[in-house]
């Protein structure tokens, strides 16, 4: 089997505030007719070369941590606290001498992490 990741989708109480914060992170524009209930990037756009992000409004609250997160990639070091000035909170740094990264928190909770390289397995 083979798959593509098609779509990112968040849970949120607030979709347009998360939605407007990965819009930022991205670069990427929300597309029209966001609203309370749902917005999305690029989602209306069936040729794309990455994947749409889809935002859902639910009614509880996140509760965990996330099982499942995002590890981003950006080699500028001021880019940690550009995320920071968009509304993330920093959580924690991790450096394993071969590789570091930094874990940081969405505008409602959502773990993510940024690293200035991608990840190299080193077993």
């Amino acid at each position: 089997m083979n798959f593509i990741v098609a779509n990112i989708t968040f849970d949120c109480d607030d979709v347009l505030k998360v939605a407007d914060f990965w819009s930022a992170v991205m670069g990427r524009s929300i597309d029209e007719g966001g609203s309370d209930a749902f917005a999305s990037i690029d989602g209306a756009y069936t040729k794309r070369t990455e994947p749409a992000w889809y935002f859902n409004k639910v009614e509880e609250p996140k509760a965990t941590k996330n099982r499942m997160h995002l590890d981003l990639v950006n080699p500028d070091p001021s880019s940690v606290d550009d995320l920071v000035q968009l509304g993330a909170k920093l959580v924690r740094q991790v450096d394993w001498g071969f590789h570091a990264w930094t874990v940081l928190e969405d505008p409602e909770g959502n773990e993510f992490c940024v690293a200035a390289k991608a990840y190299e397995d080193r077993t």
